[in-house]
Parts: C-alpha cells; sequence; structure tokens
C-alpha cells in the first residue's frame, strides 16, 4: 500500500522550536515525531511512501534515508514554491497515480487502524474518504456533516459559533482514488478550502472513515506535549541501554534510560520517563511521569523537572523548577530558577540565576535573560518573529 507524507510547512506556530528544524524533525521521545509516523505506517502495512518535502526537508531526508531502516521505500518530491496541501500531492502525481493512496501530515502522531482505512475506502464507492473524529470543540477543524451510509454531505472549516452542526471533525488524513488529480489544478491548492468544496459541488463522492483512538497533530506547543504525553503511556516496562548508574535514588517505572546515564542521592525518577545517553542527573533530583530529557544534559542538585521535554545538552542549575516547558538544544538555565507551564525556551538561550519565567511565554534563540520575572515574549531580532501560519 501506498502512502504520501506532507512535510512542506514552516511550522511557525512552534517556533521557537522550528527556527533549525521543520515540524517533522521535533523530537518525541528524543526522535524526530515523523520517525514515530513512517513506524506506524510500515506496521500498517503501508510499506511504499512519498513524501513531499518544503522548508528544511534536507533534515527529513537525511533522517529518514531510502526507508529501508523502517522497513519501507521511500521516495522524496521537493516544492520549488509553496503549492498547498493537495497541490503538494499533485506534485507527486508520477509516483502516486497507480492505486489508492494515503495521505497525512508530518507532524500527525496516531495510533489509528489505517488498514482498515484503507479498505473501508476501498468497498465505497468514492473519489476520497476523509478521516473523521468526534472533538469536544471542533472550531480549529474542519466539520462534516454525513449520512447513515458515510456519504459526506456539507463541510465547513473552522466553523464559528454558530455554524457548528456537527462535532465529526477532520483529522486530515485521506484515502484518495488517483482520479481526484483530476480535479487539482497545477497550483497552489488546499485539500479543505478549495478541493473538497470543488468535490461536494460536484457528481463525485465524498466519504467519512470515523476512527478510533489516539490522533494530535503538533502544530503548537500545547499539541505538542500532549503528544508526548500520549506516547509515553505506550512505554512499557523498564528498558536500560548500557552503563546505567544511580546512588541510593529510586527508580518507578516505566523508563526508558540511555547509555551512560548518571542518577544522584535521594533522586527520584517517577515514570512514565525517557532519559537521553550521558545524562547527569545531580542529587535530591525529582523527575515527574511524561517528562523527556534529552542527550548530554546536566540536571544538578536540588531541581525538579515536572512533565517537562528537555532536548540535548541541556544544563539546569540547583534549585530549580522546570514545570511543563519545552527547553531546546544548548539552553543553559541557571540557578533558583522558575520554567512555569507552557514555556517554551529556543536553542542556546541562556537564563541566569533568579529568573521566573511565566506560563506561556517563549523565549527566541539565543537570547540571555538576566533576571527578574519574564512576562511575555522575548524576541531577538536576528531571526524572524512572525507565529501565525502553519
Amino acid at each position: 500500500m501506498r502512502a504520501c507524507i506532507m512535510c512542506g510547512g514552516a511550522g511557525t506556530r512552534l517556533r521557537p522550536l522550528t527556527f533549525e528544524r521543520p515540524k517533522p524533525s521535533i523530537p518525541l521521545l528524543n526522535k524526530p515525531s515523523v520517525g514515530h509516523l513512517v513506524e506506524h505506517l510500515s506496521a500498517n502495512g503501508f510499506n511504499d511512501i512519498v513524501v513531499t518535502l518544503g522548508y528544511l526537508g534536507r533534515n527529513i531526508e537525511e533522517y529518514l534515508g531510502d526507508g529501508l531502516k523502517f522497513g519501507v521505500e521511500i521516495n522524496y518530491i521537493r516544492e520549488r514554491k509553496k503549492l498547498g496541501t493537495a497541490g503538494s500531492v499533485k506534485n507527486a502525481e508520477h509516483l502516486l497515480k497507480d492505486g489508492p493512496f494515503l495521505v497525512v501530515g508530518g507532524d500527525h502522531v496516531m495510533d489509528f487502524n489505517l488498514r482498515e482505512f484503507y479498505q473501508f475506502h476501498r468497498k465505497n464507492d468514492s473519489i476520497l474518504s476523509v478521516g473523521v473524529m468526534s472533538i469536544d470543540d471542533p472550531r480549529e477543524y474542519g466539520i462534516l456533516d454525513i449520512d447513515v451510509n458515510n456519504r459526506v454531505h456539507r463541510f465547513t472549516e473552522k466553523p464559528s459559533s454558530g455554524e457548528i452542526f456537527s462535532n465529526l471533525a477532520s483529522t486530515g488524513i485521506y484515502m484518495c482514488d488517483p482520479e481526484v488529480f483530476s480535479h487539482i489544478p497545477k497550483e497552489r491548492f488546499d485539500f479543505a478550502k478549495d478541493l473538497f468544496p470543488r468535490l461536494l459541488s460536484s457528481s463525485e463522492h465524498m466519504s467519512a472513515w470515523m476512527a478510533r483512538g489516539h490522533w494530535n497533530d503538533i502544530g503548537n506547543a500545547t499539541a505538542y506535549r500532549q503528544a508526548s504525553r500520549w506516547l509515553l503511556d505506550n512505554l512499557r516496562g523498564t528498558e536500560i541501554v548500557g552503563h546505567f548508574q544511580i546512588e541510593d535514588a529510586r527508580l518507578n517505572g516505566p523508563a526508558s534510560i540511555g547509555n551512560d546515564v548518571s542518577i544522584g542521592s535521594n533522586s527520584a525518577i517517577v515514570g512514565p520517563v525517557v532519559i537521553g545517553a550521558n545524562t547527569v542527573v545531580g542529587d535530591n533530583v525529582l523527575i515527574s511521569p511524561y517528562t523527556t530529557i534529552g542527550s548530554d544534559c546536566d540536571i544538578a542538585d536540588d531541581t525538579s523537572v515536572l512533565s517537562g521535554i528537555v532536548y540535548d545538552d541541556v544544563k539546569i542549575g540547583t534549585h530549580t523548577s522546570v514545570s511543563g516547558s519545552v527547553v531546546d538544544n544548548g539552553t543553559r538555565i541557571g540557578d533558583h530558577c522558575v520554567l512555569e507551564n507552557n514555556t517554551v525556551i529556543g536553542p542556546r538561550v541562556v537564563v541566569n540565576d533568579f529568573v521566573t519565567v511565566h506560563s506561556g511565554v517563549s523565549i527566541w534563540p539565543e537570547v540571555v535573560i538576566d533576571g527578574g520575572e519574564v512576562f511575555k515574549d522575548v524576541l531577538n531580532a536576528a531571526y524572524d518573529t512572525h507565529k501565525d501560519g502553519s
């Protein structure tokens, strides 16, 4: 079976995490999120994969390679200009024209039975099938009105409060027949905004497959942390790779511990957690469930990391609290600091001693915070400050 992964977006809503990597390369459990996606596609029998590349696409190609390590074959198509979601798939038409194919975003994290979706589509007389889920608040999604035969009759993208006729939201995951290409021009064109209205106004049929399970796209920091939490819940037991030094400390799994990790005296690690190789955790440190710490990190004494996502080569000082925060590569956090919930700290930031970064604040790369309290985003003029978009 064949699948197309769309990896063209710039990930502006996830800045400062996407200045040096595309969204599909953002780490989940210390590996690029697109790796989890390809593994899931492979497990569901989608072993012929086309990846559309745009912003920083080389990062994705270097990681995935030819797909052999995932048990799949991967071909790449590059966008020389922005083509939209449907336009980017049209750009890969010559690789997808031989039969039904799955379309999925490169930032999607899921456990859907995609083989079932494929079979559903083959049994229905539809040119395109949409994976849908019931969502409590569907205003950030496209919603669909369907009948008992799963036929789509109406679609509205990001409805306002008075337009919510359904809570069935599009996941942005589609099964397509190659005939769909005849409805997509060779120009910028989107599935939801352009193609769906065109199909619904024509004689073509669209169907909706009601998915069961977990699904998320890491379009913003909150969704990113939710995806990380769900994947951590999938950890079973405790895996220790290589040398592990623990001194009078407590490890309560499940956990995944890399090579040459050291845990100091009277520290407590409560799973599910992931800790990368060559990381040192000091004395009297508390690491709570749903925490990921990368490689080559140093967590000093009397510090707590509570449901945080810490990337590689991060140093955190003594008597510091990191709660529900994302901390990018090479950042230094001083002593007696507080990073409150939903803070995002970019790469190579220096947060000096006695700083409190309040909830929801983002700090751009290579910024130095000297002291006091930070209540709003701190930008760096050397980098783009735009945060809206994909």
